[in-house]
């Protein structure tokens, strides 16, 4: 990713004209200097919301950063340059080229790894310019931004004001040709966008093929734009299956659908359950006068457009609107940030025009993001699955954004000194559009004499061993992943995970119990359990029991990646196992490979390197795998032939779609794999039939309809391979 940085000494060199004094060339330089500095943090910041849908900064400390480097360009139009922050919108295009370096410092986010993993989203120009909003937090701002529509339009204060929520999600543009969806292009640069109209497809809220009462209805091509948003109660749901896994959780739905929509797996986008609000139609295409009849002309051709739109005629409305909505909006199913205000008549529209790069007859106002005061009770530390040692914060309950919050999370010890944090502070604590509550600041003024400042520990709050911290790195960690309970239980749920081995029947409170009752000790130890161990523990039977037996042994057909990727090596996320199974086609020749090779492989950098050398020089280790190779997993990649179980699907391409009831999509995948046929993500001429199951994709349906491809059942298919 090559960012638009600015470096500050091209800066230095401006030569300001006449002869000022001193303090002021002072003065102009540092001002030079800061916007050489806001410049650069603001396109770091862009490419983090946009590309990685991982901020590290709140939306409102954005919003002022860009407001004071806008306000120093004004002061100094010597320094212009075309590709400043403030004269595009950010990007969300997925880059082309990334270093090393920059894949494995993006590792913690695995969806956003994941789109740029072998395949690439079509670049699409944008017919008409794909611009951000104006924003404010400041009524008063709102007051003066109509001023200058009325200014705009020659004095004319005849103005509609169409008032909407401002939804807090992704930006996109949807392109229908004949009735039928085409094309569906994310914001991108403003000027060209990503076509992920294969996910879109998705959605259910979006139709495919939309028809009009009558044919002046629906034009021969027109484009609408919305966002796409992941509702509250799907976006947890997410969470708690990541917080499972322990991956890291999104911060937020808009983070959330973000890296959804750019997935490359469809099947996975249709599960998290995206939504779509349209509100915009460009164009000249629908015949209208004002901005509200198009919302209104696409909302009776099947649009998913909100209900809660009001054309308003004074200031006065427009605030109430505001008013009422900073409190009711937490009552909706998705997340809100703010209102937009549109100028409603076309004609006036046109006549205000835009600025590089907003439109001057809309304006978004941002709400406040809730918080509240409370007391630091105290804080405790948790150990994660690799190690790392988190810090909670332990809260006085208080009510924030409609919930009860006890707890926030406190991120590192950086973290805790930057906030210079005491027992017993009282903090302020902020939800907003964060799912997750966090400290954002500390009454210092109020604290107590004699409170104690808040120290990091120095040994495993678990077995007790002194905690380690790379160089370079924020996260203390305990290194005795061998013994640490943790550890080793979170060992164990990681390998028996849907993205791992997808065992069936094993979860966090059935892990821990088999645990505690000494039955596992590692991962090793799964395929040494009996049905009769199970079926005497609490909550089981001899069903039960036999469901995880039965589910141990169909792991054993999982791929090499995915055996790769379940066995825990510190740092080799789900994308690195692709791209090392795919190179070493055994655990032996992985095992062999030194760090110069290891670091030829895509994703691979020095550290993770470093990390797969470590875990195969451990005896531990070393027997673990291979008493699971003497269990039968597949430590090697059959491709070339080898251990195949028959040949019945030789040359044939087949196509997966819908949930199964007999084996997961994984384990049919490597079925298919293992009787000789190839999987294919999309449907095609060459497709030699589709493995259908319950709610079957529709997209993948019309097509193959249309193709004359057969589909089959799971019982059809599984009678040819003779497992019935």
């Amino acid at each position: 990713m090559q960012l638009n940085l600015f470096d500050i000494e091209d800066l230095n060199n401006v030569t300001v004209s006449g002869s000022p004094h001193k303090e002021d060339v002072t003065k102009q330089q540092a001002e030079a200097d800061e916007i050489a500095a806001l410049r650069k943090e603001l396109e770091e910041q862009n490419y983090k919301y946009y590309v990685l849908s991982a901020p590290t900064m709140s939306d409102r400390e954005f919003d002022e950063k860009m407001h004071r480097l806008e306000a120093l360009e004004s002061r100094h139009p010597e320094l212009y340059n075309p590709s400043s922050p403030t004269q595009h919108v950010g990007s969300d295009i997925e880059q082309r080229q990334k270093t090393k370096e920059q894949k494995q410092k993006n590792k913690e986010n695995e969806d956003s790894v994941k789109t740029a993993s072998g395949k690439n989203f079509e670049q699409v120009l944008h017919r008409y310019p794909m611009l951000s909003l104006a924003n404010t937090y400041s009524e008063s701002e709102i007051r003066e931004w109509l001023e200058r529509v009325y200014k705009g339009l020659d004095g004319e204060r005849n103005v509609e004001i169409v008032c909407e929520l401002k939804f807090d999600g992704l930006g996109i543009s949807l392109w229908y040709e004949q009735g039928r969806l085409v094309k569906a292009l994310t914001r991108g640069d403003g000027v060209k966008g990503d076509n992920v109209v294969d996910n879109i497809r998705t959605i259910d809220s979006v139709p495919q093929v939309i028809y009009g009462k009558t044919s002046e209805d629906v034009p021969e091509s027109f484009e609408i734009r919305g966002e796409v948003l992941l509702p509250w109660e799907h976006f947890e749901k997410l969470n708690q299956a990541r917080e499972a896994a322990e991956e890291p959780l999104f911060a937020n739905p808009r983070n959330a659908a973000s890296g959804t929509l750019k997935l490359l797996d469809t099947d996975e986008v249709r599960r998290r359950g995206l939504w779509a609000f349209l509100y915009y139609v460009p164009g000249n295409e629908v015949p209208a006068e004002t901005h509200y009849e198009r919302l209104m002309w696409a909302k009776r051709l099947g649009f998913n457009v909100s209900e809660h739109i009001k054309v308003c005629r004074s200031v006065e409305e427009v605030m109430d609107y505001i008013h009422y909505w900073d409190t009711a909006r937490r009552a909706l199913p998705v997340a809100t940030d703010g209102v937009v205000l549109k100028v409603n008549s076309l004609r006036q529209q046109q006549m205000l025009g835009f600025t590089a790069k907003t439109p001057r007859w809309a304006i978004a106002f941002k709400f406040e993001a809730e918080k509240q005061l409370t007391r630091l009770e105290s804080v405790s530390f948790q150990v994660g699955r690799t190690g790392t040692v988190t810090p909670v914060a332990n809260l006085e309950p208080v009510q924030l954004s409609g919930t009860i919050v006890k707890r926030a999370t406190l991120n590192n010890e950086d973290f805790i000194r930057s906030l210079d944090l005491h027992t017993g502070d009282h903090v302020w604590v902020e939800k907003g559009g964060e799912i997750i509550p966090k400290i954002t600041a500390v009454e210092h003024e109020r604290r107590a004499a004699g409170a104690q400042p808040v120290t990091f520990i120095k040994k495993c709050p678990e077995c007790g061993t002194p905690l380690m911290r790379n160089e370079g790195e924020s996260a203390w960690y305990c290194p005795n992943d061998t013994q640490c309970p943790p550890q080793q239980k979170g060992k164990l749920v990681h390998f028996v995970s849907r993205k791992a081995m997808n065992i069936d029947g094993l979860g966090q409170e059935t892990i821990d119990l088999l645990y505690e009752q000494g039955l596992l000790h590692d991962v090793a130890d799964l395929y040494n359990l009996k049905a009769e161990q199970i079926a005497v523990l609490p909550g089981f039977g001899e069903k039960s029991a036999q469901k995880i037996i039965d589910g141990i042994e169909q792991s054993k057909l999982v791929p090499w990646a995915r055996v790769l990727f379940a066995i825990g090596i510190r740092f080799v996320g789900e994308t690195t196992a692709k791209q090392l199974a795919h190179k070493y086609k055994s655990i032996e020749a992985l095992r062999e490979a030194d760090e110069e090779r290891l670091m030829q492989t895509d994703d691979v950098g020095q550290e993770i390197a470093g990390s797969i050398i470590s875990f195969f020089s451990r005896d531990d280790n070393k027997r673990m795998i291979e008493r699971l190779q003497a269990a039968g997993l597949r430590f090697f990649d059959d491709e070339t032939g080898d251990e195949r179980l028959g040949n019945e699907l030789d040359g044939q391409t087949i196509v997966i779609s819908g949930t199964f009831t007999r084996h997961s999509r994984d384990e049919y995948k490597a079925l298919i794999e293992a009787y000789g046929g190839k999987n294919s993500g999309s449907v095609s001429a060459k497709t030699s039939f589709i493995l259908a199951g319950e709610n079957m994709g529709p997209a993948k349906l019309e097509k193959a309809e249309k193709l004359g491809v057969k589909l089959l059942t799971e019982e059809e298919f599984l009678e040819i391979i003779s497992q019935k």
